[in-house]
């Protein structure tokens, strides 16, 4: 916000350095001074001061105080530079160089940025990078549940958070739409349930019938034969097994689709598993062939070694088994051509995998493997982003094979239900359709915020009191907070003010919502740089904190003029800045509730 004044402060700097004889930094670093009631940036000196210390002007090592000299030199450019407008102060402290803007200018310009910027404050310039997320990853014919919950929240999160950032994203789901899962459901389905059709709720029917499948091939000597039987007419590509297999996963889709569009999350591409199953067959032979893999049929499967490869004497990477024995595909026949795909059509900076943290070793195998494979400039390109499992009250266990699950569609319709009976009691006076929108938004928030509020890499464990307090560190009162400033904002006698710079000393309260607002920013970056939306939850929350703290303490619309608008743009300022994170983090932000 201070860049022009910024570049005329830096070229007086390189002025005052040049003058004294001294080397001409290449660039000049600043950072944030920590905020303590005002505002400002810091350079240091010792880099500048160490350099030349290592040598005097005849060439000769000499010894100087490395920190005595970052001083003399802080003190030198301190008492020489002409502040512009818009700074208060100077200060030369240990080296460093403090530079102090004024209050009020700071405060102007960062309600300003909000307000000009809109929707798109706190998004970087575009980096000229594009990075390809995978997520999701659900399998045709079983349940949707509660566990593949974390998974879609966190990549679309971290989509809007790259984006936001100023990268290029591509959002790439892979659905697992072959495999034995899929024949037993068909073994199932043509065994006792042929010519039955899904009905409304068709991800519940067809994890239904999946558990099912399990429970009668348990109970079923014959059973495992059958869809031994069944699976190799899948292989030769029965006619009749292919058009049942394509009308059934049509439905496994349109239920996706439905969920998919309940979340707010979409795609630009999208793998499918049975694309990839003969071209990984097909890499398969080609390793073997190369070397790489050593093929062990009929007595045992197609494998990797590694660490042999590698020449690692201590087990890192292990073996990597790549087809069974029979000649069937795995999860890794498919992940080596889906990853050169990535590659060949997309040439993507970096490629991100969301999946939980138990396929850590699985995907360090995959892509060690692109690497030997002679791709290791794609290999170093692969992240892991990884996350943990969510628990649910009452310790329940997610398990699709026994049909222990716990729908994602029950899941948002209880946090309906629930939500709904609040936005009756805080706002009794909304029509009936306005309330239904309010809770659905509310709902959302509340199963949303506790997946992005902790570290990926731990346990979430979802309650329903926390998830859904509006007193708390959770999604509606992060909403709630929105919706005061709006009221606020509703409540206004015409057009917001024009801008203007505050001419009255800041309340603490104002002081702490503006430097929040201004953090949005380089939190964004933050939080894209480290794969982390908990730092945007955190400065959700922060932010509602504190504007919860400004309304409490300082009256606007009763406020003196002069006072009265410049706390309607802050308001208005801090509307915004609440909405940009949480429709980062995929959250909606109502207007009432």
């Amino acid at each position: 916000m201070f860049q022009t004044e910024q570049n005329a402060i830096e070229e007086q700097i390189i002025n005052i350095i040049a003058q004294k004889g001294l080397t001409i930094p290449e660039k000049i670093h600043w950072n944030a001074i920590p905020f303590s009631g005002e505002w400002g940036i810091s350079t240091s000196f010792f880099q500048l001061a160490a350099q030349e210390a290592r040598l005097n002007k005849t060439g000769q090592p000499q010894k100087l105080n490395v920190a005595s000299l970052a001083q003399e030199i802080a003190n030198a450019i301190a008492a020489s530079i002409t502040l512009p407008s818009g700074f208060s102060r100077v200060e030369a402290v240990k080296g460093y160089l403090n530079l102090y803007f004024s209050t009020a200018d700071f405060s102007q310009r960062v309600v300003d940025t909000v307000l000009t910027q809109g929707d798109k404050f706190g998004w970087g310039e575009a980096k000229g990078q594009r990075i390809l997320v995978e997520f999701s990853q659900p399998n045709t014919h079983k349940a949707f549940h509660v566990g593949h919950l974390r998974n879609v929240v966190i990549g679309d999160a971290i989509c809007n958070i790259l984006e936001a950032a100023g990268y290029d994203v591509i959002r790439a789901n892979y659905i697992n739409d072959t495999g034995l899962h899929v024949i037993k459901w068909l073994w199932n389905y043509q065994k006792y349930h042929l010519g039955e059709r899904p009905g409304k709720d068709k991800t519940r029917w067809m994890g239904d019938l999946y558990a099912e499948a399990n429970h009668r091939m348990e109970e079923s000597p014959e059973a495992e034969n059958e869809v031994r039987a069944l699976f190799a007419r899948w292989d030769q590509r029965d006619e009749e097994v292919i058009a049942l297999w394509r009308e059934s996963r049509q439905w496994s889709l349109d239920g996706f689709d439905e969920i998919y569009n309940l979340l707010g999350v979409r795609f630009d591409n999208i793998f499918y598993d049975h694309e990839l199953e003969k071209p990984g067959q097909k890499l398969v032979e080609e390793l073997i062939k190369k070397g790489i893999a050593i093929d062990e049929r009929p007595e045992g499967p197609v494998i990797i070694r590694l660490d042999d490869l590698l020449g690692l004497k201590k087990e890192t990477y292990r073996v990597l088994v790549i087809l069974r024995s029979d000649g069937t595909s795995l999860y890794s026949t498919k992940d080596l051509p889906l990853a050169i795909e990535k590659f060949e059509k997309f040439n993507p900076d970096r490629s991100i995998y969301v999946i939980d943290v138990r396929q850590s070793l699985y995907l360090q195998q995959i892509y060690k493997t692109l690497a030997v494979m002679g791709h290791p400039d794609w290999s170093e390109r692969c992240y892991h982003l990884s996350y943990e499992i969510v628990n649910l009250p009452g310790n329940v266990t997610i398990a699709s094979r026994e049909g222990t699950v716990v729908l994602l569609e029950d899941l948002v319709r209880e946090a309906e239900n629930r939500a709904l009976e609040v936005v009756k009691e805080k706002n009794p006076e909304l029509n009936s359709e306005t309330m239904q929108e309010v809770a659905h938004m509310v709902a959302l928030g509340a199963i949303k915020y506790p997946m992005l509020a902790r570290d990926n890499n731990k346990i979430v464990t979802f309650d329903w009191k926390s998830a859904l307090d509006f007193n708390g560190q959770a999604a509606p009162y992060i909403q709630y907070a929105h919706v005061r400033a709006n009221s606020i904002l509703r409540r206004m006698d015409g057009d917001l003010p024009d801008s203007t710079a505050p001419q009255y000393d800041l309340e603490p309260s104002e002081v702490q919502l503006i430097d929040l607002i201004s953090r949005l920013p380089a939190e964004i970056q933050r939080a894209a740089q480290e794969y982390k939306p908990l730092h945007l939850t955190n400065l959700a929350y922060e932010l509602a904190r504190s504007f919860n703290d400004f309304y409490m303490q300082c009256p606007v619309l009763k406020a003196e003029p002069d006072i009265k608008s410049a706390r309607l743009r802050l308001v208005a300022a801090a509307r915004q800045a609440i909405a940009n994170v949480l429709t980062i983090l995929g959250i909606k932000a109502p207007q009432v509730m």
